[in-house]
């Protein structure tokens, strides 16, 4: 007892370890032993789980990334949807490179080919080493019991490593393995289910990511990185290096120790990187149909899209954008549908790398509408019979009550036309017309029709006012498409149908328009020689065959849209900044309309469309215009709407008294404090009934003559004024009150007039 107490704490600790681990080497020696000594609820355990098949291992692996499928079930995109771990696909063991199985196999497991499960002599000696060896940890688990502990939790190693009991209950469930597998089954499977580095698990992420080419064509090199890794998944960077160079002298290749640790370094460092050759063309469209529950079991999202017209799609992003440069132009949506069944074909939410926020769906995020809602504001007019295509709106100056202030609607080229047809005044985009097409429909009744579409307006016609015929709301280009796509329709609204199938049948939808106003309208978005006015006879906006465009460009450039449909297709582009910075000098036809015309060409690449089909309620007719306003020509009329002359009232061959177009009556001016005061103008124009200028205007300005001669742009002063027109007796003829803003230029306007 004496000698016993009198041994040091460290003597006894070292007997007992050489003690347990004897008692291991003799139970590796003796199998049958060991097997009777394993717990009763392991070997319970293990006997009702254990082995699970080769096949149902496989069946049961899942990449942590869903996968997008094109309508021909080509895969279009990989979405993570699973952050535990990142794990490729499951590749069977002829995909992977020769040159991996014999490196890892010479690092983990060199007799793998030639013992049953346990390599009995390589656990003899690691044991009999951490017995009585020099303390260096020795590792003998075979690829087999690594297999096992990747299969059964129970068996892993915890915090404290694994106790004795546990390593035996990994060398049986080894053995169980190999009765059941084949060797090459049991290879595969711990390839594609270790832990190589970091999140990587699995031969195909690793390979894919660290070395950025498919697992078939690893290089020795490469093999003996990935093989230390195994060993050590998280080891630095100077003991990855000394393994791999010896490992690699093992497999009779010294020579590629040269240079291995800048090569080790350059292949963690792209741990994060994207997986190679991984198709990556519809980001977004992938996470909507993931969000909405439309993965298989699998995985697997099966869409719409369709392969070679997304790539096209996202390449007309790329290089339009790129012909754009300079103009602060950085990002694009593009989403195209097909008429008959709701399907989606292309989605592109964003430029990529172009792109300030790239994970941004632009396609879903709202944006003001601008010219895009006109269409839908003249087939509700048309329908309602309170004009016809052919019916003449005056395109001048008109102050309106805006609730705030007054609202002086303008075109974009800044020019006034007189009378025009409704159909020039929609083919050209003509805003003053469109409100005064509002003012005979109404605001709300308006946006009623916007919300039945599926528009996103989350306010009524009285907030939006007239400038809602002018596309003050915001939309989405989603929602924006589908809302066109009723017109293509004949006016029939149906959803976007995420749930269709390749083949899908035609959509049921709800009567928002009557076909022959949807019809009329589509007919005036495809006249050429209409839109020659502001968008000229050649454009992105022709094309060769029949389409209905129509373009928008929201306040200060914001955002520009191109919005057209063709019998089948409808295609909806936005262009803008994800930021909402304005652009320079980029429209719907210059920013968004060379794509929307590249789509519609790669739709029709090898054919040409007919036209729609026009309905038995549309009446033909030829027109005459008075005045020689318009060319004669054939238009189409609802009913009995049709006529055969049309002119402005007082355009019998007079000309009309004048009046003065600019400035509008009610003016509040508000001077620019950051711009000299002479800088600052006011254009003065007095025209005709018909629109014309006069030449011979007599212009008074707070009762006193000015620019008798011509009427010069005038240098607004603070103060409320009074412009005339008068004839040659002096009889006033119209008159414009203009009140002027800004107190501190009164000094300057005081000291001008001085001088």
């Amino acid at each position: 007892m004496g000698r016993v107490s009198g041994m040091g704490p460290c003597r006894v600790a070292g007997r007992r370890r050489r003690a347990a681990a004897l008692a291991l080497s003799l139970g590796l020696l003796l199998p049958a032993v060991s097997a009777q000594a394993q717990p009763l609820v392991q070997a319970q355990a293990l006997a009702g789980a254990f082995p699970p098949g080769y096949a149902a291992v496989r069946e049961a692996w899942r990449p942590s990334d869903a996968r997008l499928l094109a309508s021909d079930g080509h895969e279009l995109q990989r979405l993570r949807t699973d952050f535990s771990g990142r794990r490729g696909d499951w590749l069977p063991l002829g995909a992977v490179s020769v040159a991996l199985q014999r490196a890892v196999v010479a690092s983990e497991d060199r007799r793998f080919y030639e013992h049953g499960g346990v390599d009995w002599l390589a656990s003899a000696s690691a044991a009999w080493s951490s017995a009585w060896g020099d303390g260096v940890r020795r590792g003998a688990s075979t690829l087999s019991m690594q297999l096992a502990a990747l299969l059964d939790p129970a068996l892993r190693r915890g915090p404290g490593g694994r106790g004795i009991l546990q390593k035996l209950d990994q060398m049986q469930a080894a053995r169980a393995l190999e009765s059941r597998w084949t060797k090459p089954q049991i290879l595969e499977a711990y390839l594609n289910l270790a832990a190589w580095r970091g999140e990587l698990v699995g031969v195909d992420a690793l390979s894919r990511v660290l070395f950025q080419k498919h697992a078939s064509g690893l290089t020795l090199r490469e093999a003996a990185l990935a093989a230390v890794l195994l060993r050590g998944p998280n080891a630095s960077l100077p003991a990855l290096v000394q393994r791999g160079c010896a490992l690699l002298r093992e497999l009779g290749r010294p020579d590629e120790c040269r240079g291995l640790r800048d090569f080790t370094q350059a292949a963690l460092s792209r741990a994060r990187e994207a997986r190679f050759d991984t198709p990556a063309l519809a980001p977004h469209w992938a996470r909507l149909l993931w969000d909405a529950g439309l993965a298989d079991a699998q995985g697997a999202i099966q869409s719409t899209l369709d392969r070679g017209l997304q790539a096209a799609a996202v390449q007309s992003v790329r290089r339009r954008l790129g012909e754009l440069r300079g103009t602060g132009v950085t990002d694009a949506a593009v989403v195209v549908l097909d008429n008959r069944s709701g399907a989606v074909l292309a989605y592109v939410g964003s430029s990529g790398a172009l792109s300030e926020a790239a994970d941004v769906d632009h396609a879903r995020a709202v944006r003001q509408a601008g010219s895009t809602l006109k269409p839908f504001l003249y087939s509700l007019a048309l329908d309602q019979q309170r004009l016809t295509a052919a019916s003449l709106l005056d395109d001048s100056p008109v102050g309106l009550d805006g609730g705030g202030g007054l609202y002086v609607p303008d075109n974009y080229d800044h020019r006034f036309g007189g009378w025009v047809s409704a159909r020039m005044a929609l083919a050209s985009s003509l805003n003053v017309p469109a409100v005064r097409t509002l003012m005979l429909v109404g605001p709300d009744a308006l946006a009623d029709r916007l919300v039945a579409l599926g528009l996103p307006l989350d306010r009524g016609g009285d907030y939006y006012g007239y400038s809602l015929a002018l596309g003050s709301a915001d939309v989405t280009l989603l929602s924006l498409t589908n809302a066109y796509r009723a017109l293509a329709r004949g006016g029939d609204y149906a959803p976007v149908n995420l749930r269709a199938r390749p083949g899908a049948e035609a959509q049921t939808g709800v009567r928002l328009y009557s076909p022959e106003a949807s019809w009329i309208v589509g007919d005036m978005l495809a006249d050429r020689a209409a839109r020659a006015r502001t968008f000229g006879l050649d454009s992105p906006l022709t094309t060769r065959f029949w389409t209905a465009v129509k373009t928008g460009t929201s306040r200060d450039m914001r955002d520009n849209w191109c919005m057209g449909w063709s019998a089948d297709y409808t295609v909806g582009v936005w262009v803008g900044n994800s930021a909402g910075a304005s652009m320079r000098h980029v429209s719907g036809v210059s920013g968004a309309g060379p794509i929307w015309h590249d789509v519609f060409d790669w739709l029709y690449r090898d054919h040409a469309p007919g036209e729609p089909d026009r309905p038995s309620g549309v009446a033909v007719q030829a027109v005459v215009f008075g005045g020689g306003l318009e060319p004669s020509r054939t238009e189409y009329f609802l009913g009995d709407t049709a006529q055969a002359r049309f002119a402005p009232p007082d355009a019998q061959g007079d000309p009309g008294r004048p009046r003065i177009a600019e400035p509008v009556d009610g003016t509040i001016l508000a001077l620019d404090p950051d711009i000299p005061w002479e800088r600052q103008r006011l254009r003065l124009r007095a025209v005709d009934a018909r629109a014309r200028p006069v030449a011979d205007a007599r212009w008074f300005l707070d009762g006193r003559p000015y620019g008798q001669d011509e009427a010069p742009d005038w240098a607004p002063r603070p103060g409320a004024h009074v412009f005339e027109l008068r004839d040659v007796q002096g009889v006033v003829l119209d008159r414009a009150r203009v009140i002027v803003r800004g107190g501190r230029f009164q000094n300057d306007s005081d000291a001008h007039r001085k001088h």
